[in-house]
């Protein structure tokens, strides 16, 4: 298995465009983030976790000719705002994008992409098949997917375990049972905003502290806000088997 890290930033905080903090001025390449989004190649297979505004860019940037479908954590714009986008890949593999989300995710995609799903069937809009996860397991194109299960603030949102990966993001609340379904794997992806305390995202700190207990072979931070620090400076206050991500990683796994 490959991953790829399309993204690893967040629209939290002063939008970038505008930002003269030194971060955003003077950070590495490193600190410049897209929002966070996963390409995962499994056994001839491509996914990607998220289609936030970034996508096409992030699709042109990694060269994805093919794409088999789109896991979704949850439905907000960061996450889902680039879905549009598809319709290069239905027009390339001539069929509708599956897209696996929760069912309330699944009412505001339709709410968002309203045309798409219109009776009218307007000619060029993207096409999407849309498949319900829950708590249960799933198999999508041969490839095994275990939902995991948290909370942002109150809203459900969905991490995904594929193998010996998995990926969680946007959560501040890892229920008991989502724990257990990671006590064996060994790369986790965690966000972690920022080092300050946030209502409805792990902080840098409490982030540390799940992985330090679950004790993964590697473990990677993703959904970084520039209110996190310089990249390589936040590096070296992290145990070492933990480390920032960053726009561009490549594991395998």
């Amino acid at each position: 298995m490959k991953v790829t890290f399309l993204g690893t930033g967040t629209s939290q905080g002063i939008p970038v465009i505008a930002c003269q903090c030194d971060v955003c001025r003077h950070g590495s390449r490193y600190d410049k983030r897209l929002r966070s989004s996963v390409l995962i190649e499994v056994d001839g297979r491509t996914f990607v976790i998220d289609s936030g505004p970034d996508f096409r860019q992030q699709m042109l940037k990694e060269d994805v000719l093919h794409l088999d479908g789109i896991l979704v954590t949850h439905h907000h714009k960061d996450h889902i705002g680039g879905m549009d986008d598809v319709r290069s890949y239905n027009w390339v593999l001539k069929r509708p994008m599956d897209i696996y989300a929760s069912e309330y995710s699944q009412t505001i995609i339709k709410s968002d992409f309203f045309y798409a799903f219109d009776d009218y069937g307007y000619p060029g809009v993207p096409s999407f098949n849309l498949h319900t996860v829950g708590s249960k397991p799933f198999v999508t194109h041969g490839i095994e997917v275990i939902p995991l299960e948290g909370l942002h603030h109150t809203l459900p949102v969905l991490g995904f375990r594929i193998g010996d990966f998995a990926y969680i993001t946007d959560m501040n609340y890892l229920p008991a049972r989502t724990m257990a379904k990671l006590t064996d794997c060994k790369i986790i992806v965690l966000n972690a905003l920022r080092k300050k305390y946030h209502f409805s995202h792990f902080t840098l700190e409490q982030a540390v502290e799940i992985l330090e207990f679950l004790r993964p072979e590697k473990a990677y931070l993703t959904h970084i806000s520039h209110l996190m620090g310089f990249h390589e400076e936040v590096n070296k206050e992290l145990p070492g088997f933990i480390r920032l991500a960053y726009d561009g990683l490549k594991i395998e796994i």
